[in-house]
């Protein structure tokens, strides 16, 4: 009996063991159904740079069309009913009536929190998040559209192949199956501003490299090098036209002529998992350390977000507490508010926000939950342009607009 029972033990163990591990490198994992009914399982690479959960889908939202659940009840043949000019939508129809410019805003969402996406024409999708709430965005970007660079899916049966938008019916997000994919380990490591100022996360580099397999390229002297970027341990700028490469060797190159490695470089884009997104352009980097990604940021660890919630302080000392919606336009966690700091760009998901505190009709100090401070501006969210902030209390709307405006403190 204790052999059958060691033997049955054994089995048990050998089968967990057999089972596939989640990842833990937090990529984005999913299955694509296409409109041609196959079925593909595995990593996602989008648009060459959002590969993680922590990466950020930007689009255009058309405000009226919040709260439409549009993918229940829309209709094929009238999702293109638009005129625009110069790529600017000035009319559009759909099932509720005729929305004319001027009702968009910019947006923004991680795609941790997203559940399914359905493209729904050649420029627009429809985000079913994990909360329920669907949500519509235009193309504001190369993310969303004909315009998308690339669709890599890694699948567990047939290996890396690409998609075009055309040819998506809808994607279904989960957690990953697998630990590892072929595009290699996301890039991830430690940014040094000119400044003085460190910001870690994971890394995409010009815009385009997120992957540890990726290539960075230069030239050394005459000659063209090109090099993965898992061989490298630190990248400095030099100047406006060249960088240090370190190697993890030790090995030091000074790399020209290329925009990975000159001023041509698009920006340094850092996903902060306490944070948002953080773009560092050329003139404002100094160097960058790169380590091994950590376990952080899965699938899991997004909610998909819920409405906005707080206290706001007037400054004529009144306080007002209900459901909060920001600059006429956020009203959930999910929702992205921008500023720039010190000339580098800030995205930060208003659920990571404990407090903002106007400092004047230009700037506003943003306190983070993990307790770090940035003041910041250059944006309707953060300055004189926003266009009021509102709240929900349980027997009235209350509109405050940013002369009045002195605080917020938000609330789970």
């Amino acid at each position: 009996m204790k052999t059958l029972c060691f033997t049955l033990g054994s089995l048990i163990t050998l089968l967990f063991m057999a089972m596939p591990a989640p990842a833990a490198s937090g990529e984005l994992y999913g299955k694509v159904y296409t409109v041609d009914d196959e079925v593909y399982e595995g990593f996602i690479r989008w648009d060459h740079n959002e590969g993680s959960w922590q990466d950020i889908l930007d689009g255009t939202k058309l405000l009226e069309r919040r709260h439409r659940g549009r993918y229940r009840d829309r209709d094929r043949d009238r999702r293109d009913r638009r005129i625009q000019i110069f790529g600017i939508t000035v009319y559009s129809e759909d099932d509720h009536g005729f929305i004319w410019g001027g009702s968009s805003a910019q947006s923004g969402i991680r795609m941790g929190h997203i559940k399914s996406l359905i493209p729904d024409g050649s420029d627009d999708v429809i985000l079913v998040l994990k909360s329920g709430e669907e949500i519509y965005l235009e193309k504001g970007s190369t993310d969303i559209g004909d315009d998308v660079r690339e669709i890599l899916v890694d699948d567990i049966k047939e290996g890396t192949f690409e998609l075009y938008w055309d040819d998506i019916d809808r994607i279904d997000f989960e957690s990953g199956r697998r630990t590892e994919s072929t595009f290699g380990k996301r890039l991830y490591g430690t940014v040094t501003t000119r400044r003085g100022h460190e910001f870690t996360g994971f890394i995409c580099w010009d815009m385009d490299e997120i992957y540890d397999k990726d290539i960075l390229d230069g030239r050394e002297r005459r000659r063209k090098r090109e090099i993965a970027f898992e061989k490298i341990e630190k990248i400095e700028r030099r100047s406006s036209n060249s960088s240090e490469v370190t190697l993890k060797d030790g090995k030091q190159l000074r790399l020209d002529d290329s925009n990975d490695v000159d001023s041509g470089n698009r920006g340094i884009v850092i996903s902060d998992f306490s944070l948002g997104r953080i773009i560092v352009d050329w003139d404002e980097f100094d160097f960058v350390v790169f380590d091994d990604p950590p376990t952080l940021g899965d699938y899991d660890d997004f909610d998909g977000g819920k409405e906005l919630y707080g206290t706001v302080y007037a400054e004529d000392g009144d306080e007002y507490t209900g459901r909060i919606q920001w600059d006429d336009d956020e009203e959930y966690t999910w929702e992205l508010l921008d500023g720039e700091y010190q000339d580098i760009d800030f995205d930060v998901e208003f659920g990571l926000i404990d407090s903002i505190e106007k400092i004047s009709y230009h700037s506003s100090r943003v306190t983070l939950k993990d307790g770090r401070t940035f003041k910041l501006r250059g944006s309707n969210d953060v300055d004189s342009d926003n266009k009021g902030i509102i709240i929900f209390t349980e027997d009235d709307e209350i509109v405050i607009d940013w002369e009045d405006f002195d605080r917020i403190k938000f609330s789970d």
